[in-house]
């Protein structure tokens, strides 16, 4: 009998509903030269692990099941490999390792290079921190690194209140913009104590009636969705730009851009431990919150994938790993 040390994990043998996800027993991974092996105490739920566990999001990366989805992660540092001088056994840390690639945080254990986590934030229990790395890092690359957002911009955010959304509006709020938000009513004095200067209730008015003059629009709905992408084109002015997160830019929705003396681009976020320290030192220092609407134990990871499909979440649903 093996005595090779397991670990449980969250997998799936085929692409489907959130049924095809469950609990099982696999072996645990060895760290290489230059990564660290995290006990992992808790993973953060994206849209991008359902759209994945349904055959679309990274699944072309991952190739076909079986494959365990997951990308956010906050835990424990139990072993370092050859070379690491970051981080050392003992270290809380968080991070979203190996994007696109397969990183498995639906599981006990995960290892990745060492500078693709940072030390966790002190003020923040794993639960928060897990909540943090893929949306923080995705709305912070959006904006400090694809449209260098400067103070005196006009920033329009779609789905304000979501995990990405609600950094995104703390960020652009501390990069100095003016920042207009899309989100239901009932979030709306959320949003404002976040820093939103002004809100539209997408249900009731179309906002690209209501919103114009935008330097930069961050889409996190997408042209899947009523043509979210498409209408906001109409919010910019000259030479703005719209980023399109979750669905990308398609050739057409770039030429109709560019007819009218816009840009649009897609979006991918990439793992940046630098980044996540300097996030990090914003939320201790209290410029920016963690919304977390609901913790729930590993083995509910098919219930988490469900409620988050729905699309009403406030803020971010994690996952509880460590026992």
């Amino acid at each position: 009998m093996s005595s090779e040390p397991t670990m449980r994990t969250i997998t799936q043998d085929s692409l489907g509903g959130p049924e095809v996800l469950y609990l099982t027993r696999v072996p645990r991974p060895v760290p290489l030269p230059t990564e660290v092996l995290v006990r992992v105490h808790s993973a953060g739920v994206n849209p991008v692990d359902w759209k994945t566990r349904q055959g679309g999001g990274m699944a072309g990366v991952l190739g076909e099941p079986p494959f365990t989805v997951g990308w956010d992660v906050s835990g424990v540092v139990e072993e370092v490999g050859f070379g690491v001088h970051t981080v050392e056994a003992g270290d809380e840390v968080y991070g979203m390792p190996w994007f696109p690639r397969q990183a498995g945080a639906y599981g006990e254990y995960v290892t990745a290079p060492s500078r693709q986590f940072a030390r966790k934030p002190a003020t923040l229990d794993h639960d928060h921190a897990a909540a943090v790395p893929l949306a923080a890092l995705t709305a912070w690359q959006a904006l400090v690194d694809a449209t260098r957002v400067e103070a005196g911009r006009r920033v329009l955010i779609h789905a304000a209140a979501g995990g990405v959304g609600h950094f995104a509006v703390q960020f652009a709020k501390y990069l100095g913009a003016h920042v207009i938000g899309t989100a239901r009513a009932a979030k709306h004095n959320w949003l404002r104590s976040l820093g939103a200067d002004e809100l539209v209730d997408y249900t009731k008015d179309r906002f690209e009636e209501k919103v114009r003059d935008v330097d930069v629009v961050i889409d996190l709905v997408g042209d899947e969705h009523d043509a979210t992408s498409t209408r906001s084109l109409r919010t910019l002015r000259s030479g703005g730009i719209l980023i399109a997160v979750p669905s990308g830019a398609s050739p057409d929705l770039m030429e109709t851009a560019r007819a009218q003396g816009l840009r649009a681009s897609g979006f991918l976020v990439e793992p940046d431990g630098a980044a996540l320290t300097r996030i990090g030192g914003l939320i201790d220092e209290g410029t920016v919150s963690v919304e977390v609407e609901d913790v729930l134990p590993l083995a509910e990871a098919a219930e988490a994938h469900d409620r988050g499909q729905e699309g009403r979440t406030r803020g971010k649903l994690v996952l509880r790993v460590a026992p």
